[in-house]
Protein backbone atom coordinates (compact mmCIF):
# COMPACT_ATOMS: atom_id res chain seq x y z
CA UNK A 1 0.00 0.00 0.00
CA UNK A 2 2.82 2.36 0.53
CA UNK A 3 3.99 1.92 -3.48
CA UNK A 4 0.56 2.69 -4.06
CA UNK A 5 -0.06 5.90 -1.88
CA UNK A 6 3.39 6.83 -2.66
CA UNK A 7 1.97 7.10 -6.60
CA UNK A 8 -1.08 8.77 -5.57
CA UNK A 9 1.22 11.69 -4.09
CA UNK A 10 3.25 12.01 -7.50
CA UNK A 11 0.31 11.91 -9.26
CA UNK A 12 -1.32 14.60 -7.47
CA UNK A 13 2.00 16.21 -6.89
CA UNK A 14 2.24 16.03 -10.60
CA UNK A 15 -1.28 17.58 -10.95
CA UNK A 16 -0.51 20.85 -9.11
CA UNK A 17 2.48 21.65 -11.14
CA UNK A 18 0.48 21.44 -14.34
CA UNK A 19 -2.11 23.15 -12.42
CA UNK A 20 0.46 26.01 -11.47
CA UNK A 21 1.62 25.69 -15.22
CA UNK A 22 -1.69 26.40 -16.52
CA UNK A 23 -2.18 29.55 -14.34
CA UNK A 24 0.88 31.20 -15.91
CA UNK A 25 0.43 30.65 -18.80
CA UNK A 26 -2.93 32.32 -18.11
CA UNK A 27 -1.42 34.97 -16.54
CA UNK A 28 0.63 35.66 -19.41
CA UNK A 29 -2.02 35.45 -22.04
CA UNK A 30 -4.05 38.01 -19.87
CA UNK A 31 -0.56 40.54 -19.79
CA UNK A 32 -0.16 39.87 -23.61
CA UNK A 33 -4.15 41.00 -23.92
CA UNK A 34 -4.05 43.82 -21.47
CA UNK A 35 -0.98 44.93 -23.22
CA UNK A 36 -1.96 45.18 -26.51
CA UNK A 37 -5.81 46.32 -25.66
CA UNK A 38 -3.83 49.04 -24.17
CA UNK A 39 -1.38 49.98 -26.76
CA UNK A 40 -4.53 50.36 -29.52
CA UNK A 41 -6.19 52.87 -27.07
CA UNK A 42 -2.78 54.74 -26.93
CA UNK A 43 -2.76 55.08 -30.81
CA UNK A 44 -6.12 55.99 -30.75
CA UNK A 45 -6.21 58.83 -28.38
CA UNK A 46 -2.99 60.00 -30.63
CA UNK A 47 -0.42 60.22 -27.52
CA UNK A 48 2.88 61.04 -27.80
CA UNK A 49 5.60 58.68 -26.08
CA UNK A 50 7.94 60.81 -23.31
CA UNK A 51 11.34 60.64 -25.48
CA UNK A 52 9.43 62.76 -28.00
CA UNK A 53 7.72 64.73 -25.34
CA UNK A 54 10.91 65.58 -23.76
CA UNK A 55 12.55 66.66 -27.38
CA UNK A 56 9.69 68.99 -28.05
CA UNK A 57 9.70 70.52 -24.74
CA UNK A 58 13.67 71.21 -25.28
CA UNK A 59 13.30 72.84 -28.67
CA UNK A 60 10.74 74.78 -26.79
CA UNK A 61 12.98 76.21 -24.23
CA UNK A 62 15.39 76.68 -26.75
CA UNK A 63 12.74 78.52 -28.81
CA UNK A 64 12.05 80.58 -26.19
CA UNK A 65 15.81 81.88 -25.12
CA UNK A 66 16.14 82.54 -29.07
CA UNK A 67 13.43 84.95 -28.73
CA UNK A 68 14.21 86.52 -25.43
CA UNK A 69 17.70 87.26 -27.14
CA UNK A 70 16.08 88.57 -30.09
CA UNK A 71 13.49 90.77 -28.38
CA UNK A 72 16.68 92.34 -26.48
CA UNK A 73 18.39 93.04 -30.04
CA UNK A 74 14.97 94.40 -31.14
CA UNK A 75 14.70 96.48 -28.36
CA UNK A 76 18.77 98.17 -28.37
CA UNK A 77 17.99 98.49 -32.26
CA UNK A 78 14.86 100.36 -31.76
CA UNK A 79 16.76 102.49 -28.83
CA UNK A 80 19.50 103.46 -31.46
CA UNK A 81 17.21 104.23 -34.26
CA UNK A 82 15.32 106.33 -31.94
CA UNK A 83 18.51 107.97 -31.07
CA UNK A 84 19.14 108.80 -34.76
CA UNK A 85 16.10 109.83 -35.68
CA UNK A 86 16.54 112.47 -32.68
CA UNK A 87 19.25 113.48 -33.70
CA UNK A 88 18.74 114.05 -37.20
CA UNK A 89 20.69 111.18 -38.29
CA UNK A 90 20.60 108.28 -40.40
CA UNK A 91 21.96 105.11 -39.06
CA UNK A 92 24.72 103.41 -41.10
CA UNK A 93 25.67 99.98 -40.89
CA UNK A 94 28.96 100.80 -39.65
CA UNK A 95 26.43 101.93 -36.29
CA UNK A 96 24.60 99.04 -35.99
CA UNK A 97 24.81 96.15 -33.30
CA UNK A 98 27.32 94.23 -35.31
CA UNK A 99 28.72 96.14 -37.55
CA UNK A 100 26.91 93.87 -40.51
CA UNK A 101 24.39 95.44 -43.23
CA UNK A 102 20.74 94.57 -43.66
CA UNK A 103 20.27 92.30 -46.08
CA UNK A 104 17.56 93.90 -48.66
CA UNK A 105 13.78 93.33 -48.62
CA UNK A 106 13.02 91.30 -51.02
CA UNK A 107 10.44 92.95 -53.93
CA UNK A 108 6.84 91.65 -53.65
CA UNK A 109 5.40 90.19 -56.82
CA UNK A 110 1.49 90.94 -57.85
CA UNK A 111 -0.69 88.13 -58.33
CA UNK A 112 -0.22 88.57 -61.88
CA UNK A 113 3.67 88.13 -61.68
CA UNK A 114 4.81 90.93 -62.80
CA UNK A 115 6.68 93.25 -59.90
CA UNK A 116 5.63 95.85 -57.81
CA UNK A 117 8.08 98.32 -58.91
CA UNK A 118 6.41 99.18 -61.80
Amino acid sequence: MTQTSNRLYDEFARLMTDAANVAQGVRREATTAFRSQADRIVTELDLVRREDFDAVREMASRARAENEKLAERVAALEAQLAEFAGKGQKPTAADGDQGAETPAKPRRTSRSGKSGAE
